[in-house]
């Protein structure tokens, strides 16, 4: 404990791990409770600091191991296993810009993670961030779990760390090198299915789960409810931790925030006024940002929005409604270009997803069919390229207008029957 200035609370049986700037400063704390082991960072945003074990045998040529969370630091620290391990103030999820300069010192780190998808799309993130080569990475196989695990099977960690391989990769590659991947996948096929939606459990029967790197296109009538279907689809992810990002061009972000709050609490706003701040500062502590854009805008200058939140708020998913209104709607007369200007957003936005590792959602309109028609993949407004480059598409048909018995109800494009009513 005084080795890494630890302060303990007798009352509340918890641990206090002081955070370190790069100044070598205090600047908080993360909390850890001995009774439930539950981690809490004060403050809850903005700490720009880490919590570093540093062993007595330490040297400055040492690697240092970064873990998810304080147990894992624990563990590998009482094991003897590694001399330098540091713990980031937010978990994996979320690296704060402010954080990169007490990483600066540092030849190299072993990313020792989590073996589910999000936990193992974070520590490619992270090697993004603090350059890919000089990040080496613990593949999380059964026999390579995270540490805490690991130690509790009995594992040797000092023979799991010698075992870290490098994330970076020449542009050419073998199977040798992918084969651990392979392995990976099939060990964690569970796993790496992605975030399941609590909300829509139909949906992960079909899609199995939301993943980074996909491209996904909502289309609907107008007036069906794609924006506060697409509001909760996003926000259910958000509560799981997934970092959002919405560009809503078509209504005012205090509208949408609204909307996403009273889904969040499922009670009348206006009825429960007394208690709004509680509901607030509940919603303030999602990781959910908004773009401030409206209207029609450049996809240059959206891109590169996009981009840098991506990059200093490690964003996992992008949420753009709508493309139209993104575009501008304002030349009728111009078919030809308009097709042109929305195939090079969907484009700009696919090279995006597969490069960034990020979700991409697209809320697009369909054009002007028969009202008594279901809508097809074909019915999204613009050429065939938005039904080419997307991994998964949602369809809202909405058949309450034209057939006393119709209903509202979403489809995406490998199903022919109902699978989710609205």
């Amino acid at each position: 404990m005084a080795q890494m200035n630890l302060l303990y609370d007798h009352l509340s049986q918890t641990l206090y791990f002081p955070l370190m700037s790069f100044c070598n400063l205090i600047v908080g704390y993360k909390c850890l409770s001995t009774v439930s082991c539950v981690e809490k960072t004060v403050p809850a945003i903005g700490a720009s600091g880490i919590i570093l074990y540093k062993s007595k045998t330490y040297n400055s040529n040492e690697t240092a191991i970064i873990v998810p969370n304080l147990e894992d630091l624990l563990v590998i620290a009482a094991n003897k296993a590694a001399n330098l391990i540091i713990c980031f103030p937010y978990g994996i999820k979320n690296l704060p810009q402010e954080v990169l300069p007490c990483l600066e010192s540092y030849n190299k780190f072993i990313l020792w993670f989590g073996n589910d998808e999000p936990d193992w799309d974070s520590a490619r993130h992270v090697a993004k961030k603090l350059d890919n080569k000089r990040c080496l990475f613990i593949r999380p196989t059964d026999l390579q779990p995270r540490p805490k695990i690991a130690s509790d099977l009995g594992y040797n960690l000092k023979e799991i760390i010698r075992n870290a391989q490098p994330i970076w990769h020449k542009s050419i590659t073998t199977f040798r090198s992918l084969r651990q991947d392979i392995l990976s996948d099939l060990q964690n096929i569970d796993k790496v299915q992605g975030v399941k939606w609590i909300r829509y459990p139909a949906l992960n029967k079909i899609l199995k789960g939301h993943r980074r790197g996909e491209f996904t296109v909502l289309t609907g009538p107008t007036g069906s409810g794609k924006t506060t279907f697409m509001s909760e689809y996003s926000l259910d992810l958000a509560i799981q931790g997934v970092n959002t990002l919405w560009g809503s061009f078509e209504i005012k972000n205090s509208r949408l925030a609204r909307t996403m709050l009273q889904q969040m609490i499922g009670v009348p706003l206006d009825e429960n006024l007394e208690k709004f701040n509680v509901y607030a500062d509940e919603f303030e502590k999602l990781p959910i940002f908004f773009m401030t854009f409206h209207g029609q805008q450049s996809i240059k200058l959206v891109m590169e929005a996009v981009e840098h939140a991506t990059y200093m708020h490690d964003i996992a998913h992008v949420i753009i409604d709508n493309v139209q209104f993104m575009m501008g709607t304002l030349d009728e007369s111009k078919f030809t270009d308009r097709f042109w200007k929305q195939d090079q957003i969907i484009s700009a936005f696919r090279t995006f997803a597969t490069k960034f590792n990020c979700h991409v959602s697209l809320v697009i309109h369909p054009r002007k069919e028969k009202e008594d028609g279901e809508l097809t993949t074909s019915s999204i407004f613009g050429g065939v390229k938005a039904s080419q480059e997307a991994d998964n598409i949602l369809i809202v048909q909405d058949k309450r207008l034209t057939n006393i018995h119709g209903k509202k109800y979403l489809q995406p494009r490998i199903v022919i029957v109902v699978i989710l009513e609205l």
